[in-house]
């Protein structure tokens, strides 16, 4: 059976996608998930919207190693892919914006419907139980500990909420920012700090 361009994007991005980690192949599934509930509620272009969101962290893996933004390289090469396939300039440049717009903290806005979708389902995946665990799953790759990811926690994921673009998506975050500021809350009761670990107790045997 002959393989949809879907199918064949799909198989082309794997590639890039060596081993999971917080911003793996299944963070990217997830997306495309979420821009489809998203987007068809929005009433989005899906033949600009997913071939997006499938592109828009494939060159996060080479991020470290190349030095270049993985949003700008990875609008490049979809640009080139989508190219060599016979797509048309005008959807290559509507797909090359949502990918370059996708991540809000780098100051490009999404101009268009399908791209502003993109950054709510982007951002949607940092919440919630999944948003939880991605923060975790990351700062055991970067060595960090318990400490920075509370601080990832509170300085971008918590903030996260008043950033959506869409209703439907603003809906979404609203659960996922409680599930989130439960978590924040108890695990600043749970957590002790080094200053106070020994206060209270005294040791009768030490002078």
């Amino acid at each position: 059976m002959e393989k949809t361009g879907i199918e064949r994007i799909l198989n082309f991005v794997e590639t890039f996608f060596r081993q999971s980690g917080s911003h793996g192949l299944d963070h990217t599934l997830r997306v495309i998930r979420l821009c489809v509930e998203i987007g068809n509620a929005e009433g989005a272009d899906m033949q600009i919207l997913i071939p997006a969101a499938l592109f828009h962290d494939v060159a996060r893996p080479l991020e470290k190693e190349t030095g270049i933004r993985h949003e700008e390289e990875g609008a490049r090469i979809a640009e080139e892919y989508l190219r060599s396939n016979g797509c048309d300039e005008t959807r290559i440049r509507a797909i090359a914006h949502a990918i370059r717009s996708h991540r809000y903290s780098t100051g490009t806005k999404p101009e268009t419907l399908e791209a502003k979708v993109l950054s709510d389902a982007d951002k949607l995946d940092a919440m919630g139980a999944i948003g939880i665990a991605r923060t975790f799953m990351q700062a055991g790759e970067h060595g960090d500990g318990i400490e920075d990811a509370n601080a990832h926690i509170h300085e971008k994921l918590l903030n996260l909420r008043d950033l959506m673009y869409t209703d439907t998506a603003a809906a979404i975050a609203e659960e996922r920012h409680g599930l989130l500021q439960r978590f924040a809350e108890a695990l600043e009761d749970e957590t002790i700090s080094a200053g106070n670990v020994t206060e209270g107790a005294t040791f009768s045997y030490l002078n």
